[in-house]
């Protein structure tokens, strides 16, 4: 990443926290006290973390300049297998540990075919998705029948209540996951590659980055992230949903662009998508406390993104005087 480009992602998270902080303070304040109560803190970091680890797979294909609509599908598919595999309602079961990898391989093999048809097949990542994310949808109401899938392993089901040192032990997996991605793109040249190939992916080609290699790897990755989140909402809805992770793919690009990422590539960050999970739940929570209509609540999220993205944009055209003088221009 270049040096104004690391300077305007430091920027965003810093006001970004303080965006966060100011607004937890504000729903602290108005709502007496049961915003701040502890439980309330702990279910909204709870809420987070599903989508929060959906939404670090979301950055690094944003990253790139791409897109990914298919991972609230692998969250469905991945859930929806460990169930099948796992549940005393079937004729056969494997172990969980054996369930859970033969998901997160799943996932992550359909995470690889998207990197294919983005570029080896030249189709844009948003149609290439998309009919991933059709195509899943329909494998998971076939295998589930359209039913909901029970009989799962109890320590399964116990992993989204437990605690530890106060906090859910779902919330603590996705500080762990935010951290380790954080080190890797920092410090690792896959993650300054994927910065790289974000800002220029021919002048990466020309330095010698197989650029191919690293596109398999950042979609599969998206897949594989998705893939845990699905684990983890199974756990906590104890069972098979083959509607899980429906409307999870605009979350995630939500979190990822109020986080301060660029839809445009080369710029976003690990950090700056978890404050935007973060944010949006917030934003939820608080509204539920306020008796605010729900639809009401979605209206102000899309707001909220359709801002971040206009902000973008006007960075990189030289602010809001030059959009004024475009709307305004006569021809």
């Amino acid at each position: 990443m270049f040096k104004n480009d690391k300077m305007k992602k430091t920027f965003a998270e810093r006001n970004l926290l303080l965006i966060v902080i100011l607004i937890w303070v504000f729903l602290a304040l108005v709502t007496k006290g049961n915003f701040s109560s502890w439980g309330n803190i702990t279910n909204l970091v709870r809420q987070s973390s599903i989508n929060g680890v959906v939404a670090i797979g979301m950055t690094l294909v944003i990253i790139t300049g791409g897109i990914d609509l298919s991972v609230g599908s692998f969250v469905g598919l991945s859930g929806m297998l460990y169930a099948i595999f796992t549940s005393t309602s079937m004729d056969f079961q494997f172990s969980s540990g054996v369930s859970i990898l033969i998901a997160l391989s799943l996932c992550a093999l359909g995470g690889l075919i998207n990197g294919i048809l983005v570029y080896d097949g030249k189709v844009p990542p948003f149609i290439a998705t998309l009919g991933m994310m059709t195509l899943l949808r329909g494998v998971v109401m076939y295998i589930s029948s359209g039913r909901m899938i029970t009989g799962i392993p109890l320590e399964f089901k116990q992993f989204a209540v437990k605690e530890f040192l106060g906090m859910p032990v779902l919330a603590w997996t996705w500080i762990i996951l935010v951290a380790l991605m954080m080190f890797i793109l920092k410090y690792t040249v896959w993650g300054r590659n994927l910065y790289a190939i974000g800002s220029n992916e021919e002048a990466s080609q020309v330095a010698g980055i197989n650029v191919r290699l690293h596109l398999y790897s950042f979609y599969s990755m998206a897949a594989l992230f998705s893939g845990i989140a699905g684990l983890m909402l199974a756990s906590r809805m104890a069972a098979g949903v083959p509607t899980a992770g429906q409307g999870y793919e605009l979350d995630a690009i939500a979190s990822v662009v109020i986080g301060g990422a660029s839809l445009s590539g080369g710029v976003g960050s690990i950090l700056g998508t978890a404050l935007g999970a973060i944010l949006i739940q917030t934003i939820r929570n608080g509204g539920n406390l306020l008796g605010i209509d729900p639809f009401i609540m979605q209206i102000i999220i899309g707001a909220i993104i359709i801002l971040a993205v206009l902000f973008d944009q006007l960075a990189k055209k030289g602010g809001s005087r030059n959009l004024f003088k475009k709307i305004f221009q006569r021809n």
